[in-house]
């Protein structure tokens, strides 16, 4: 269940890809959220541009659909 209809603007923090996770954080507020590998559409970096949606996982939100910002 995607929470918002408007794609959220953020950047990729932190990215481990070696254990598949990390942090983005959203332009708008500073808020930070996990972000999975399953949960990626493109490769991401730090310090990447990105657009995501939120979904509520296990331990709170979570970064999904996460894409380069164009």
């Amino acid at each position: 269940q995607i929470l918002t209809t408007q794609m959220k603007e953020g950047t990729v923090k932190f990215f481990n890809e070696a254990k598949g996770f990390g942090f983005v954080r959203e332009t708008a507020t500073g808020q930070e959220y996990f972000v999975h590998a399953t949960g990626l559409i493109d490769k991401v970096r730090e310090n990447d541009a990105i657009t995501f949606d939120l979904k509520e996982g296990r331990k709170g939100l979570n970064a999904v659909d996460v894409k380069l910002a164009k």
